[in-house]
């Protein structure tokens, strides 16, 4: 299928959002309010705005404050990671339109893709697609191809144009260095090493030559820590007796599909601090087995029918069951903590046992919080009443426990070290917590993995249903107290709908997603001013990722 070229800044912009959000959130906060207009060479369009921490493109022309004229060679300079495109464009390649200052800030964030986004290999092969398919139209530079310089002066080389008009683009080099189907990623290790343009037409950098700045394939590392995660507990499962009722009922439900989140935090922070993998994925393991363990029991007291896209335990095999198997997750999860001790000694493995205990403290009380609000069948009336809830019941084994036991599993252990993930890492888990919850109300069912609208049937405490119990009329919030009454067995789809648009009505969604956009920008300032202790490199990119990761994720 032909791309143009207006589909590869669309592609790009929705890859970075969903892989390296850092890149989209930075690139949006330079772009602020300004609208942009491409117009591309072979005739395709797109526009580009900023909406709260993220780039949005889309092939449709918005009222735009900025209109930008590309050609191939421009684009070529956007997408081959050259470094100074101010140096390099020819007359009539380029050419940008609007106000002063929104054209500085168009060209900020142009910038910020060029320099930081351009050398990802989700990017590069976007963009290899279409210089291959331009190149087999006999309209681009294909891969061996030089583009030829302009005419001489006077019969003279001379001046930058013409070198810079002569060079081989930046992803030609690449491609002969290390072929494309190559992976460049040794020994399987889950972060990533930054990818950077070597050669700009006319100075060589050295491999060893590390940027400010690293960036990372999220969605890839995630989905490597988890699958480094999930091979080990798969393979510290017994294989015996009662295979079928316990084992397997174990093996199975740790299998199903997850985001990864707790063991990429854990691995990526103990990396971070200059630990090594192998230092973190015992540690790992025994935080997943944790979390399966909660979701259990979860899914048991919330009376939930689907967990991660599938029926929950108690629904497929009955509550007994059930039961015994989240029981036998939090043993072995004590089990591969204790396990430890022969790799990483007495000290460390005494500070993770402390970190473990504090964490099961927090999540017991912020679920007994919660289920004490439903079962007086009570709202909250402050939204800082759902944060402290929130961060007991989720926010501590989601993201600043994973942190804290990867600086222990690292080596650090000093208490005033530790805390310093705390607020970050609280204001990350609250914002992931929201977004979870309005996922549940309008995101797609198979992203999402739990039933449509099961939020609204278990009578959870949102932020939604906090706002709308503020903000709604007497009348409504009484019909809206009588459904949280009901029992779960007779709640209807109707009955969530119903409330649904009553938070509709009142602007409850937009009111979270601004929430938690906000918060998770907070996170993000935190975190350069609380984490400056760590030195830049490509384990703490990750843990920056997940800060803006938090809102990104599709809805």
């Amino acid at each position: 299928m032909a791309i143009e070229a207006a589909d590869v800044l669309v592609e790009t912009i929705e890859a970075l959002t969903s892989r390296a959000p850092a890149i989209g959130a930075a690139a949006a906060a330079a772009l602020g309010a300004t609208r942009l207009n491409l117009h591309f060479g072979d005739g395709s369009r797109a526009s580009l705005v900023a909406s709260r921490s993220r780039l949005v493109a889309a092939r449709a022309p918005t009222d735009a404050t900025v209109d930008v004229h590309f050609d191939d060679r421009a684009l070529a300079l956007l997408f081959d990671a050259q470094r100074r495109p101010a140096d390099q464009v020819l007359e009539g390649s380029l050419d940008v339109r609007g106000p002063r200052a929104e054209l500085l800030a168009a060209w900020r964030c142009f910038s910020i893709l060029s320099q930081r986004a351009s050398g990802m290999r989700m990017v590069q092969a976007i963009w290899l697609r279409y210089r291959e398919q331009q190149a087999a139209a006999g309209r681009f530079p294909g891969a061996a191809d030089r583009i030829d310089p302009p005419p001489r002066a006077n019969g003279r080389r001379r001046g930058r144009a013409f070198w810079e008009a002569s060079r081989w683009p930046a992803l030609t080099y690449l491609d002969r260095r290390h072929p494309a189907a190559r992976e460049l990623i040794e020994k399987n290790e889950p972060v990533l090493a930054p990818a950077r343009s070597l050669w700009n037409g006319r100075d060589g950098a050295s491999w060893q030559t590390r940027p400010d700045i690293f960036d990372n394939d999220l969605h890839e590392t995630l989905a490597r820590c988890k699958r480094a995660v999930v091979d080990e507990v798969l393979r510290l499962i017994p294989r015996k007796a009662p295979r079928e009722d316990l084992y397997e009922l174990m093996r199975q439900y740790v299998s199903r599909e997850g985001k990864g989140l707790r063991p990429t935090l854990l691995i990526a922070t103990c990396m971070a601090l200059g630990g090594r993998i192998n230092d973190a994925l015992r540690t790992a393991a025994a935080l997943e087995f944790f979390h399966n363990g909660f979701l259990v029991h979860d899914a048991i007291a919330d009376e939930s029918t689907h967990r991660r896209g599938l029926p929950t335990l108690h629904e497929a095999y009955g509550v007994g069951l059930a039961v015994n198997t989240g029981d036998a997750m939090n043993l072995f999860a004590i089990d591969m903590t204790l396990s430890n001790l022969e790799s990483l000694g007495l000290a460390r493995t005494l500070g993770l046992i402390h970190e473990i205990l504090h964490m099961c403290r927090e999540t017991v009380e912020g679920q007994a919080i919660e289920l004490g609000w439903i079962r007086r069948n009570t709202v909250p009336a402050r939204d800082v009443d759902y944060s402290r809830m929130s961060t007991k019941k989720t926010g501590w084994y989601t993201c600043i426990s994973p942190c804290r036991m990867g600086a222990v599993a690292a080596g650090e252990t000093a208490p005033e070290v530790l805390d310093r993930f705390n607020e970050t890492l609280r204001l990350v888990g609250i914002a992931f917590q929201i977004q979870d919850d309005v996922l549940n109300l309008i995101g797609e069912p198979e992203l999402y993995g739990k039933e449509p609208l099961g939020d609204l049937l278990e009578g959870k405490r949102t932020i939604m249903m906090i706002h709308l119990f503020r903000e709604a009329s007497e009348r409504v919030r009484r019909r809206m107290t009588k459904i949280n009454a009901m029992p779960r067995a007779e709640k209807t789809l109707a009955h969530a709908e119903e409330m649904l648009a009553a938070m509709r009505k009142v602007g409850s969604i937009d009111y979270a997603i601004g929430l938690a956009d906000r918060l998770a920008n907070q996170a993000v300032r935190r975190f350069e001013k609380d984490l400056a202790f760590i030195d830049e490199n490509p384990a703490k990119a990750v843990l920056r990722q997940i800060a803006n990761y938090v809102t990104t994720r599709a809805l």
